[in-house]
Protein backbone atom coordinates (compact mmCIF):
# COMPACT_ATOMS: atom_id res chain seq x y z
CA UNK A 1 0.00 0.00 0.00
CA UNK A 2 1.37 3.57 -0.86
CA UNK A 3 2.16 5.70 1.99
CA UNK A 4 2.31 9.93 1.80
CA UNK A 5 4.05 12.50 3.82
CA UNK A 6 2.31 15.21 1.73
CA UNK A 7 1.19 18.16 3.63
CA UNK A 8 -0.61 21.01 2.26
CA UNK A 9 -0.74 24.13 4.44
CA UNK A 10 -3.23 26.85 3.47
CA UNK A 11 -1.53 30.79 3.50
CA UNK A 12 -2.66 34.25 4.10
CA UNK A 13 -4.17 35.79 1.35
CA UNK A 14 -3.78 33.51 -1.47
CA UNK A 15 -2.49 30.06 -2.17
CA UNK A 16 -1.63 26.68 -0.14
CA UNK A 17 2.64 25.45 0.73
CA UNK A 18 2.94 21.72 -0.65
CA UNK A 19 5.51 19.79 2.15
CA UNK A 20 6.65 16.62 1.64
CA UNK A 21 6.45 15.52 -1.89
CA UNK A 22 8.72 14.75 -4.40
CA UNK A 23 6.01 14.88 -7.22
CA UNK A 24 8.09 12.34 -9.29
CA UNK A 25 7.01 10.01 -6.86
CA UNK A 26 3.49 11.31 -6.35
CA UNK A 27 0.48 8.78 -5.78
CA UNK A 28 -2.86 8.87 -7.33
CA UNK A 29 -3.94 10.00 -3.97
CA UNK A 30 -1.49 12.63 -4.46
CA UNK A 31 -2.33 14.09 -7.36
CA UNK A 32 -5.72 14.20 -6.42
CA UNK A 33 -4.86 16.04 -3.30
CA UNK A 34 -3.16 18.55 -5.41
CA UNK A 35 -5.82 18.97 -7.98
CA UNK A 36 -8.30 19.70 -4.72
CA UNK A 37 -5.78 22.08 -3.35
CA UNK A 38 -5.07 24.15 -6.81
CA UNK A 39 -9.12 24.43 -7.62
CA UNK A 40 -9.77 25.47 -4.20
CA UNK A 41 -6.68 27.58 -3.29
CA UNK A 42 -5.77 29.20 -6.35
CA UNK A 43 -1.73 28.15 -6.76
CA UNK A 44 0.40 25.64 -4.58
CA UNK A 45 4.09 25.87 -4.14
CA UNK A 46 6.69 23.62 -3.68
CA UNK A 47 10.49 23.94 -2.73
CA UNK A 48 13.34 21.17 -3.99
CA UNK A 49 11.87 19.44 -6.98
CA UNK A 50 14.59 18.38 -8.92
CA UNK A 51 13.32 17.45 -12.53
CA UNK A 52 14.27 16.83 -15.66
CA UNK A 53 11.77 18.33 -18.86
CA UNK A 54 10.99 14.50 -18.92
CA UNK A 55 9.49 14.85 -15.40
CA UNK A 56 7.92 18.16 -15.21
CA UNK A 57 6.28 16.99 -18.29
CA UNK A 58 4.99 13.44 -17.11
CA UNK A 59 4.09 15.54 -13.79
CA UNK A 60 1.93 17.92 -15.20
CA UNK A 61 0.09 15.59 -17.34
CA UNK A 62 -0.91 14.07 -14.28
CA UNK A 63 -2.63 17.02 -13.44
CA UNK A 64 -4.62 18.32 -16.51
CA UNK A 65 -3.48 17.90 -20.19
CA UNK A 66 -1.00 19.85 -21.32
CA UNK A 67 -1.91 22.86 -24.58
CA UNK A 68 0.96 23.72 -26.32
CA UNK A 69 1.42 27.99 -25.74
CA UNK A 70 1.43 29.91 -28.71
CA UNK A 71 3.41 32.82 -27.98
CA UNK A 72 6.64 32.00 -25.64
CA UNK A 73 9.69 30.48 -27.07
CA UNK A 74 10.23 26.60 -26.54
CA UNK A 75 12.84 24.69 -24.79
CA UNK A 76 14.95 23.08 -28.12
CA UNK A 77 13.39 19.26 -27.62
CA UNK A 78 10.39 19.48 -25.69
CA UNK A 79 7.43 21.56 -27.12
CA UNK A 80 5.07 21.24 -24.17
CA UNK A 81 7.80 23.33 -22.03
CA UNK A 82 7.95 27.11 -23.14
CA UNK A 83 11.27 29.17 -21.66
CA UNK A 84 9.50 32.09 -19.83
CA UNK A 85 13.32 33.67 -19.86
CA UNK A 86 15.22 37.13 -19.53
CA UNK A 87 19.06 37.77 -20.49
CA UNK A 88 20.80 39.73 -18.11
CA UNK A 89 20.91 42.48 -21.00
CA UNK A 90 17.05 42.73 -21.10
CA UNK A 91 14.81 45.57 -19.47
CA UNK A 92 11.07 43.99 -20.45
CA UNK A 93 9.98 40.68 -18.52
CA UNK A 94 7.53 38.16 -19.22
CA UNK A 95 4.54 38.39 -17.97
CA UNK A 96 4.61 41.65 -15.72
CA UNK A 97 1.67 43.58 -14.55
CA UNK A 98 -1.46 41.45 -13.25
CA UNK A 99 -3.16 39.13 -15.87
CA UNK A 100 -4.48 35.82 -15.64
CA UNK A 101 -3.24 33.85 -18.52
CA UNK A 102 -5.51 32.69 -22.03
CA UNK A 103 -8.58 34.33 -21.03
CA UNK A 104 -8.51 35.77 -24.84
CA UNK A 105 -9.13 31.65 -25.64
CA UNK A 106 -12.80 30.45 -25.91
CA UNK A 107 -11.56 27.72 -23.56
CA UNK A 108 -8.95 29.22 -21.10
CA UNK A 109 -5.93 27.63 -19.79
CA UNK A 110 -6.66 25.51 -16.89
CA UNK A 111 -3.22 26.63 -15.44
CA UNK A 112 0.30 26.41 -15.44
CA UNK A 113 2.94 24.62 -13.86
CA UNK A 114 6.00 26.60 -13.48
CA UNK A 115 9.93 25.42 -12.65
CA UNK A 116 12.44 27.80 -11.51
CA UNK A 117 15.25 26.62 -13.20
CA UNK A 118 17.91 29.94 -12.64
CA UNK A 119 17.01 32.69 -10.41
CA UNK A 120 19.01 36.14 -9.66
CA UNK A 121 20.17 36.58 -6.54
CA UNK A 122 17.31 38.88 -5.17
CA UNK A 123 13.86 39.89 -6.93
CA UNK A 124 12.23 38.25 -9.86
CA UNK A 125 9.28 37.38 -7.24
CA UNK A 126 6.06 36.87 -8.77
CA UNK A 127 2.72 37.63 -6.89
CA UNK A 128 -0.94 35.79 -6.54
CA UNK A 129 -4.20 37.37 -5.84
CA UNK A 130 -6.95 35.03 -4.98
CA UNK A 131 -10.37 35.82 -7.07
CA UNK A 132 -12.68 33.81 -5.18
CA UNK A 133 -11.42 36.05 -2.27
CA UNK A 134 -12.34 39.37 -3.74
CA UNK A 135 -15.27 38.41 -5.44
CA UNK A 136 -16.86 37.29 -2.34
CA UNK A 137 -15.53 40.74 -0.66
CA UNK A 138 -17.45 42.89 -2.76
CA UNK A 139 -20.24 44.91 -1.32
CA UNK A 140 -23.65 43.40 -2.50
CA UNK A 141 -24.61 45.78 -4.56
CA UNK A 142 -21.28 45.36 -6.89
CA UNK A 143 -22.04 41.66 -7.02
CA UNK A 144 -25.61 42.29 -8.37
CA UNK A 145 -24.24 44.94 -10.63
CA UNK A 146 -21.85 42.41 -12.31
CA UNK A 147 -23.65 38.70 -11.84
CA UNK A 148 -25.00 38.65 -15.25
CA UNK A 149 -22.50 41.15 -17.18
CA UNK A 150 -20.10 39.68 -19.87
CA UNK A 151 -16.64 40.92 -20.70
CA UNK A 152 -14.79 40.57 -24.02
CA UNK A 153 -10.67 39.57 -23.47
CA UNK A 154 -8.16 39.92 -26.60
CA UNK A 155 -4.58 39.47 -27.06
CA UNK A 156 -3.52 41.44 -30.03
CA UNK A 157 -2.80 44.59 -28.31
CA UNK A 158 -0.21 42.48 -26.40
CA UNK A 159 1.30 39.69 -28.80
CA UNK A 160 0.06 41.17 -32.17
CA UNK A 161 1.62 43.80 -34.62
CA UNK A 162 1.75 46.67 -32.93
CA UNK A 163 1.22 45.06 -29.50
CA UNK A 164 2.66 45.79 -26.25
CA UNK A 165 6.18 43.55 -27.01
CA UNK A 166 6.25 45.46 -30.22
CA UNK A 167 7.14 48.40 -28.69
CA UNK A 168 9.45 46.58 -25.97
CA UNK A 169 12.62 45.17 -26.54
CA UNK A 170 10.88 41.24 -26.15
CA UNK A 171 10.06 41.74 -30.00
CA UNK A 172 10.50 37.91 -30.41
CA UNK A 173 7.01 38.12 -28.40
CA UNK A 174 5.16 40.04 -31.16
CA UNK A 175 3.63 40.08 -34.46
CA UNK A 176 1.21 36.92 -34.29
CA UNK A 177 -0.73 36.48 -36.75
CA UNK A 178 -3.27 34.22 -34.47
CA UNK A 179 -4.47 36.45 -31.75
CA UNK A 180 -7.93 35.36 -30.51
CA UNK A 181 -10.63 37.01 -28.71
CA UNK A 182 -13.25 35.89 -26.24
CA UNK A 183 -16.11 36.53 -24.50
CA UNK A 184 -16.92 35.66 -20.91
CA UNK A 185 -18.80 36.35 -18.07
CA UNK A 186 -17.41 38.64 -15.37
CA UNK A 187 -18.54 36.14 -12.49
CA UNK A 188 -17.88 32.49 -13.56
CA UNK A 189 -18.31 29.48 -11.77
CA UNK A 190 -15.52 27.29 -11.16
CA UNK A 191 -16.15 23.97 -13.04
CA UNK A 192 -13.54 22.39 -10.40
CA UNK A 193 -14.85 23.87 -7.42
CA UNK A 194 -18.38 25.15 -8.03
CA UNK A 195 -17.41 28.63 -6.24
CA UNK A 196 -17.86 31.85 -7.85
CA UNK A 197 -14.80 33.76 -9.02
CA UNK A 198 -14.46 37.37 -10.43
CA UNK A 199 -13.52 36.75 -14.13
CA UNK A 200 -11.51 39.98 -15.86
CA UNK A 201 -8.30 40.93 -15.95
CA UNK A 202 -5.93 44.23 -16.67
CA UNK A 203 -4.42 42.86 -19.31
CA UNK A 204 -6.39 40.99 -21.61
CA UNK A 205 -10.32 42.42 -20.99
CA UNK A 206 -10.55 45.22 -22.88
CA UNK A 207 -14.71 46.02 -22.19
CA UNK A 208 -18.17 45.05 -20.47
CA UNK A 209 -19.95 43.88 -23.19
CA UNK A 210 -22.83 46.18 -23.97
CA UNK A 211 -22.03 48.88 -21.46
CA UNK A 212 -21.25 52.44 -22.46
CA UNK A 213 -17.15 52.78 -22.64
CA UNK A 214 -16.49 55.52 -20.05
CA UNK A 215 -19.10 53.42 -17.58
CA UNK A 216 -17.15 49.77 -18.67
CA UNK A 217 -13.39 51.24 -17.52
CA UNK A 218 -14.66 53.08 -15.02
CA UNK A 219 -16.33 49.64 -13.53
CA UNK A 220 -13.48 47.78 -14.49
CA UNK A 221 -10.76 50.09 -13.01
CA UNK A 222 -13.02 49.73 -9.68
CA UNK A 223 -12.86 46.02 -9.64
CA UNK A 224 -9.04 45.77 -10.64
CA UNK A 225 -8.05 47.83 -7.91
CA UNK A 226 -10.25 46.20 -5.08
CA UNK A 227 -9.24 42.91 -6.25
CA UNK A 228 -5.31 43.49 -5.91
CA UNK A 229 -5.85 44.86 -2.10
CA UNK A 230 -2.64 43.33 0.23
CA UNK A 231 -5.58 40.98 2.03
CA UNK A 232 -6.31 38.78 -1.66
CA UNK A 233 -2.43 39.04 -2.30
CA UNK A 234 0.46 36.41 -1.55
CA UNK A 235 3.85 36.50 -2.75
CA UNK A 236 6.12 33.82 -4.01
CA UNK A 237 10.20 33.74 -3.78
CA UNK A 238 12.04 31.92 -6.02
CA UNK A 239 15.00 29.53 -6.09
CA UNK A 240 16.11 26.92 -8.46
CA UNK A 241 13.35 24.07 -7.75
CA UNK A 242 10.83 25.67 -6.43
CA UNK A 243 7.85 25.13 -8.32
CA UNK A 244 4.05 26.79 -8.55
CA UNK A 245 0.90 25.39 -9.95
CA UNK A 246 -1.72 27.81 -10.26
CA UNK A 247 -5.52 27.76 -11.44
CA UNK A 248 -6.10 30.62 -14.39
CA UNK A 249 -9.79 30.59 -13.33
CA UNK A 250 -9.58 31.64 -10.10
CA UNK A 251 -6.10 34.23 -9.69
CA UNK A 252 -4.23 36.76 -10.84
CA UNK A 253 -0.50 36.78 -11.27
CA UNK A 254 2.40 39.44 -11.89
CA UNK A 255 5.96 38.60 -12.40
CA UNK A 256 7.98 41.25 -11.02
CA UNK A 257 10.34 42.95 -13.07
CA UNK A 258 13.30 43.65 -10.13
CA UNK A 259 16.25 42.27 -11.47
CA UNK A 260 17.50 44.38 -13.75
CA UNK A 261 21.13 42.54 -14.73
CA UNK A 262 20.58 39.17 -13.77
CA UNK A 263 19.04 36.33 -15.44
CA UNK A 264 15.89 33.94 -14.97
CA UNK A 265 14.69 31.28 -16.36
CA UNK A 266 11.72 29.47 -15.60
CA UNK A 267 9.92 26.26 -17.19
CA UNK A 268 6.31 26.54 -18.13
CA UNK A 269 3.84 24.04 -19.12
CA UNK A 270 0.02 25.31 -19.56
CA UNK A 271 -3.01 23.02 -18.69
CA UNK A 272 -5.58 22.77 -20.89
CA UNK A 273 -9.08 24.22 -19.80
CA UNK A 274 -12.89 24.42 -20.70
CA UNK A 275 -15.38 26.99 -21.89
CA UNK A 276 -16.35 28.90 -18.63
CA UNK A 277 -19.82 29.62 -17.33
CA UNK A 278 -21.68 31.84 -15.04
Amino acid sequence: MTTTTLRIRPLEGCGAMVEGLDVRQASDQDIKALREAIFHRGVVFLREQTLTPEDQIAFARRIAPIVVNRYFPKTEKHPEIAKVEKSETQVTNIGGGWHTDHSYDAAPAMGSVLLAVDTPPSGGDTLFADMYAAYEALPPSTRARISRLRARHASAHVFGEGGGYARSDRPELSGHAETPEAVHPVVITHPGSGRQALYVNPAFTVEIVGVPPEESRALLLELYEHAVQPRFVRRFQWRPGSMAIWDNRCTWHNAMNDYQGHRRLMHRITLDGVPLAA
